[in-house]
Order: C-alpha cells, then structure tokens, then sequence
C-alpha cells in the first residue's frame, strides 16, 4: 500500500505563496491576459474583481495551469509552474480548486466524491479518508448528507460539498472561481459562510467573485481587472470604497447600485416640449385616462417620460 502523503504545508504569515510575473496569456490573436503582476502571501485572501470578459478566470486558471500561459511565470510555494519539466501533478496537490459548476461526480456519493481523490492521490486508507472526510463535511454543515447523491442535494450544498473535497486534500491555498455565480440567491450566503469560515482560519485564497460585500469584508486585498490587465490592486476598503481610477469607479458603480440610471446615458431626460425640435402634439380627444380635451395622453401618440 502506498504510504500516506503529508499535509500540504501552511506556510509562514507573510511568506510568498503565488508569484505572477510578467504573465500573458492569448487564445489565437486574442490577448485575454497582456502582462499580470501579482504576488498573495500566506494568509491572504485576495478577491479579483472586474467586468464579464476582463481575464479573471483565465487568470486563476493559469494559476493551477488549467491553462498555459502564452509568457510569463508563476511559482506556486517557490515552485516555478511555468517550467516546462515541473511536476505539475505533485504541485497541484498543494492547491485546492472550487469552480463555478461544482464539477462533482454525479454516480457517487457525497463521501465517495471526498475520499476518492484522497486514496488515489494522496494513498489515504479508506478509513483514513473517510475520517478527514467527515470532519470537512462537519465543517461545511453536511456531514448528514454523505451518503446522499449530488442530484439529491441544492446547488448550495454541491458547491459546499466541493469545497470540503478540496479541503480534504489539506492544500496550502484555495482557488475559487465565481463560486456563488451558478446559485439562486437565496443559497448564496451558505456558501459565503463556509468561505468567511475559512479565511478566518488563515486559508491563503485567491478568490474570482462578483461579491462586492464579501470582498470587503473579509478580503485583504482586491484587485480590479479589465481588458487583461491589473488597474487596480489596494486594500479591500480602499478600493470597493474609494477606487482611484476612473474604470474602477464606473464598474463598482454600477454593481453597486444596479437600479441607478446614469443620465448622461439616456440624453434626453425631459419629455419635449411646445416648441422643441422632437415636439410631438398629443392627438386630440385622447387625455389621461380617457378624458378628452385636457391636452395630455398616456395612450397611442404619448410622449414618453424618460427614467432620470
């Protein structure tokens, strides 16, 4: 039987744990990541924020080298990925993913979905996965589920499943990609619990969200991506709170504030009146509410009042 391997090692507060130099990364002639600088120290929580479409996933991608970076290079614990004869399988071990669509095995239990990577990987006896499986199911509030199917479960608890299986590899950080994203809303707040839980446990995580509160709350650091680049990097309150750059600030506008209608946007933000170029008399004998002759209409013919 292949012996047990060790823990992941939780390296010192402080100690650089992801290093990203220099890092481009193109799918054809699209340049989706045009030179990231990035390093997340042990203990950190880093969130990555940005528009649809900015490289974010890409980014953490090229982290665990889902994908292959174009140039540049990352070291994970010192150890540099983008090495051609790393032994990326044994680096991974040290990583622990949780993607946006739970990626669990729909013809095995929520314990087979935990203890399968553990013996095959990590060369854990069943008792001994089944055992480091149940305390991360405890820790997520399943551990009555485990024998329960991934059908069988919401979509909350799937993605909380997914997070104790990556957590039952024991890595020294946690990538999370738009982990809430695929959820209905009211099932969104379980998962942000487990991920506050565990960055209050001094996880280092890299987290791809678009989570403005939980952000500032528990990230240390935010950076804010668009068009495959940095912008911004700074503190979580300073920058969800008071963003230097103009991009920045446009963005968290408007996800902070959703119903808010920019009116430099709309033009025209009064109805035309008597005289104006776009003028339109109401026709006659149609007034609000079918009362004839008091020049006002709400029906055919209306001039519409645009949303300040």
């Amino acid at each position: 039987m292949t012996a047990s391997a060790p823990a992941s090692p939780r390296p010192p507060a402080g100690r650089p744990v992801i290093e990203i130099s220099g890092l481009r990364k193109s799918f054809g002639p699209a340049a989706v990541l045009k030179g990231i600088d990035l390093t997340v120290n042990a203990g950190d929580v880093v969130c990555v924020i940005g528009p649809s479409g900015s490289g974010k996933s890409t980014l953490l991608r090229c982290v665990n080298l889902l994908e292959r970076p174009t140039a540049g290079s990352i070291k994970l614990l010192g150890v540099e990925v983008t090495d051609p004869d790393v032994d990326i399988d044994r680096v991974r071990t040290h990583v622990g993913m949780v993607f946006q669509s739970f990626n669990l095995f729909p013809h095995k239990t929520v314990m087979g979905n935990l203890t399968m990577a553990q013996r095959q990987v990590l060369g854990r006896s069943e008792a001994q996965a089944r055992a480091v499986a149940l305390r991360n199911l405890e820790q997520v509030g399943l551990a009555d589920r485990l024998d329960a199917y991934p059908a069988q479960l919401s979509g909350g608890q799937q993605q909380r499943v997914a997070i104790a299986r990556a957590l039952s590899m024991d890595p020294a950080m946690m990538l999370f990609d738009e982990p809430t994203s695929a959820l209905d809303p009211e099932l969104v707040g379980d998962v942000l619990a487990v991920m506050r839980d565990l960055a209050e446990s001094g996880m280092t995580m890299m987290v791809v969200t678009h989570e403005m509160a939980f952000a500032r709350e528990v990230g240390d650091r935010v950076v804010f991506m668009d068009d495959g680049q940095v912008m911004e990097e700074g503190p979580a309150a300073q920058v969800i709170g008071s963003p230097r750059t103009e991009r920045a600030r446009v963005f968290l506008h408007r996800v902070l504030n959703p119903t808010a209608v920019d009116e430099s946007e709309l033009g025209q933000t009064e109805p035309p009146q008597p005289g104006d170029p776009d003028y339109r008399p109401p026709p006659a004998g149609h007034g609000r509410a079918g009362r004839p002759g008091d020049g006002r209409s709400d029906g055919e013919g209306h001039v519409p009042l645009t949303v300040r």
